[in-house]
């Protein structure tokens, strides 16, 4: 910056920056810097500022226990309640606590610990479920049924479902391990990840999958983009158009998600899996349906080759991975791909 100080006396400060390739904007930004520094550094102590003890003792009374907890403004406010002597004005004591490296929260709150996001990978079906717990209301109002179901969330198969009157952990048990029984899941194959209801971390569940060799990862507190394709799932169940308001009765719930999950697993064509079905993925088919589907394009791409400008279609391929938190940097996803 010096050097183009110099060059500019010469030459000027445009063609200076242009012949040293920095730009003119951080220039005048690191010379009004300095200028600012400058004049600080000259300014002299105004008559009416706090002499050094008197700031000692602000800081002191701050930083006392009775006031530790409290922001200046309260402090300031409880010694004016007390008639006690005059300390300073609320925005000198901001000041005071900047220059002492200080301002932070004061408050007598409880600490939250920082939850790191889940990162989730699946290259193949039975590797990562997702579950969840929905309302569905019942025929009175302020009564509901409780909607159970584990989501894979590479093939988007729901694996196992139930109803109930109420949430519970027992029950939650039970699912799971039915669940794992059919889709013969060995020890240390699975991630079963939840959000923080009390079911999903109670401690019947856990024990459950600590005995199943099943890992277990839960969402972060308030985040419900980490648990996005049970998420998904229940939208795409409340905005069926034969989705009732209300159900009435739990037979009549039963009866719907049976349909309705019939419906879902072997015929609703998914987006997010090259719109097969999520019984094509989940089972091993979608290698065959995708190369079935080449074969009709090929023929259409032989009978009017004029038609299709970008060459031979292709169709929609099959994600090789599915995350929950992808994470951003490449390295990082080269590592957990490996």
């Amino acid at each position: 910056m010096r050097a183009t100080e110099g060059l500019s006396r010469r030459v000027g400060i445009t063609p200076a920056c242009r012949a040293l390739a920095i730009p003119r904007a951080t220039y005048y930004r690191v010379r009004s810097s300095r200028e600012r520094a400058v004049e600080s550094a000259a300014r002299p102590t105004p008559a009416r500022a706090l002499s050094p003890e008197e700031r000692t003792k602000v800081l002191d009374t701050l930083n006392s226990d009775r006031f530790c907890d409290l922001s200046p403004a309260a402090v300031h406010a409880i010694l004016m309640d007390e008639e006690a002597d005059y300390l300073c004005s609320v925005r000198t004591m901001y000041r005071i606590l900047e220059d002492a490296c200080e301002v932070r929260e004061r408050r007598d709150q409880l600490r939250h610990p920082a939850y790191a996001a889940p990162e989730l990978l699946a290259v193949r079906p039975n590797e990562v479920w997702s579950w969840d717990i929905t309302k569905l209301k019942g025929p009175a109002k302020w009564t509901y049924y409780y909607l159970y179901v584990i989501l894979d969330i590479f093939s988007r198969c729901a694996v196992g479902w139930t109803i109930d009157c109420s949430e519970s952990a027992c029950l939650a048990e039970r699912l799971i391990r039915q669940t794992c029984a059919k889709q013969r899941i060995d020890k240390g194959h699975l991630t079963v990840h939840a959000d923080r209801g009390p079911s999903m971390k109670s401690k019947v569940v856990e024990q459950l999958l600590s005995d199943l060799g099943v890992e277990k990862t839960h969402s972060r507190p308030h985040t419900s983009n980490d648990n996005p394709y049970s998420e998904s799932q229940f939208k795409t169940l409340k905005y069926r158009p034969e989705f009732p308001k209300r159900f009435g009765s739990i037979q009549d719930a039963r009866v719907f998600c049976r349909e309705f999950f019939t419906w879902y697993n072997t015929r609703h064509r998914h987006s997010g899996i090259a719109y097969l079905t999520p019984e094509m993925v989940h089972y091993g088919h979608a290698y065959d349906v995708t190369r079935a589907r080449q074969v009709v394009l090929m023929k259409a791409y032989e009978a009017h080759p004029e038609r299709f400008v970008k060459g031979m279609p292709r169709p929609p391929e099959l994600p090789e991975a599915v995350w929950i938190n992808k994470p951003e940097r490449e390295t990082e996803r080269e590592v957990v791909l490996q």
